[in-house]
């Protein structure tokens, strides 16, 4: 059996850009990708705690240290800049391996710095 368990988290990313005429999905700076280990074109859910908007999309890697959330395309229309969202990844786990994981959890602030982490191998 495969249980599916959040994966990655960035918690309360502000938006930088919210690009209506783009084709689509989330631009975020790629240190924050790879400290989060999101992969580029990776399916996203984004919780906007400004609004209530619950949406998915896929991530695509801005440029590392830019402190870019960049929402795009259709998303644009449920989050403006300024936003604060919640963004996560889940993925699917064989039963047998559910007790040994922890999340990937990335906490910012409202300049999109990490402030902590929880389960982040060094």
């Amino acid at each position: 059996m495969y249980l599916t368990l959040l994966k990655s988290k960035l918690h309360r990313a502000r938006v930088t850009h919210a690009e209506l005429e783009y084709e689509g999905s989330c631009a975020i700076d790629g240190s924050l990708l790879d400290v989060a280990r999101i992969q580029e074109y990776e399916q996203i859910h984004i919780y906007n705690l400004n609004n209530g908007e619950r949406f998915v999309t896929y991530a695509i890697r801005a440029e590392c240290g830019s402190s870019i959330v960049s929402v795009n395309g259709a998303a644009a229309r449920k989050a403006c800049p300024n936003d604060r969202l919640i963004i996560c990844v889940y993925a699917m786990f064989d039963h047998s391996k559910v007790g040994s994981f922890k999340p990937y959890l990335v906490y910012l602030n409202s300049q999109n710095s990490i402030t902590h982490t929880q389960n982040i191998p060094s």
